[in-house]
């Protein structure tokens, strides 16, 4: 499993476990939004409606008293919260206090505070850098790829949970904003040694391509942050016509839903891209027009690809735009609603699923490559390239 300081929560674990920022990002519903055009998208604090304002399920308001109760005694909303959303059983339940919900914000418009690496825990559990990114804190110190990452602050990394690892390097926004030290412990073959560095106000650069060998184009996509969508729909328009895809999607931790929705309209012709209900009431997403829908396509995935990266993937799947290469995805397609709270912070419960085109669901079983191959041994991507070979003479 990998990560990177981009996605990942604030320091308290509470907040789904483990999860990354993003691998728990959600489907907010157009009653929240007043369109689902928004949809995935977080709005602040400040402008979402109050739970139990009309529209809003019991459990909010459930959620919302006891936070009123807990303030009016003197003790934290926020805590009470939390009680009771764990109570109530929602697996992808949360609550946020008004900076930690202002960071979601900020990473899904494709900005964050952090080192500028992304990581990956070994077999071993040993933590390995794999990426750093060209001009950032990480950078400047001199990390490469391929060292370990053995403490932060102190504390001893190996063994914990990457995306754990990665929250300790962002650290907590108000506490530990832009400018603040972290002291990282590194090893590279038999050297060891202490390096600090500052965090910094970062952007992201979540879509990249390149060529392999044949005229195969390779579009990664990291994440589905603000914009996304039009700059994946940009690259296809931008390769030579006919041209292969591998449309790289492993490790995507998902983001807004209706980027990912405009990236599926690269590939469709209009049409149906995924279902979704709220309480009951059942919608739909569709894409634009004018896709193209010659071109050679395979998606690449893994256990890292979530949300609304299983949308798009489920959508070029059960149409059969697409050949799915990799192994199973997360499993993540539930519909969660923000609410703000008593106190300033914010909860977000679960109130519907989305589903593919066919119907099937997505939340708790993922989905299933045409192709298993293993995500992460190098030769996958010259796997893909040679699927494309067989699905047109572009490839």
């Amino acid at each position: 499993m990998s990560g990177r300081d981009l996605f990942c929560q604030p320091r308290r674990a509470r907040h789904g476990a483990t999860l990354t920022l993003v691998f728990a990002s959600v489907l907010v519903a157009g009653a929240a939004t007043g369109s689902f055009p928004e949809a995935d998208r977080k709005p602040a604090p400040d402008t979402t409606p109050v739970a139990g304002q009309q529209g809003r399920p019991a459990q909010h308001a459930d959620v919302a008293r006891a936070a009123a109760e807990a303030m009016a005694d003197g003790k934290s909303p926020e805590e009470a919260a939390e009680r009771a959303v764990s109570r109530s059983g929602d697996r992808w339940g949360a609550v946020y206090s008004r900076g930690e919900y202002e960071e979601l914000e900020d990473a899904l418009d494709g900005r964050y505070t952090g080192v500028g690496l992304s990581a990956r825990r070994e077999r071993d559990g040993r933590i390995e850098v794999t990426e750093v990114r060209s001009g950032s804190p990480a950078d400047g110190a001199g990390i490469r790829e391929g060292d370990r990452l053995r403490s932060v602050d102190g504390e001893r990394v190996d063994g914990r949970p990457v995306t754990e690892v990665v929250s300790i390097l962002r650290g907590d926004a108000e506490q530990e904003p832009a400018g603040t030290a972290v002291r990282l412990g590194l090893e590279r073959g038999a050297r060891a040694w202490t390096e600090t560095v500052r965090r910094a106000s970062l952007a992201t650069d979540p879509v990249t391509v390149r060529t392999l060998a044949g005229g195969v184009s390779v579009v990664k996509v990291l994440s589905f942050t603000k914009g996304v969508g039009e700059q994946v729909r940009g690259a296809v328009q931008r390769l030579p016509s006919g041209a292969g895809v591998v449309l790289d999607l492993r490790g995507n931790s998902g983001g807004l839903v209706a980027e990912a929705v405009t990236a599926a309209s690269a590939f469709l012709d209009g049409g149906l891209v995924a279902t979704y209900d709220v309480d009951g009431d059942q919608r739909a997403l569709h894409a634009e027009p004018g896709g193209g829908t010659a071109r050679p396509l395979v998606a690449l995935v893994d256990g890292g690809t979530m949300s609304a990266a299983e949308l798009l993937t489920g959508a070029l799947q059960d149409r059969g735009r697409a050949v799915v290469l990799g192994s199973r995805t997360f499993g993540k397609g539930s519909v969660q609603m923000p609410s703000r709270l008593p106190g300033g912070s914010v909860a977000e419960l679960t109130v519907g699923h989305y589903r593919t085109p066919s119907g099937r669901g997505v939340d708790g079983t993922g989905i299933t490559p045409d192709l298993e191959v293993d995500p992460t041994d190098p030769a996958a991507l010259e796997r893909a390239r040679t699927v494309l070979s067989g699905l047109g003479p572009a490839a």
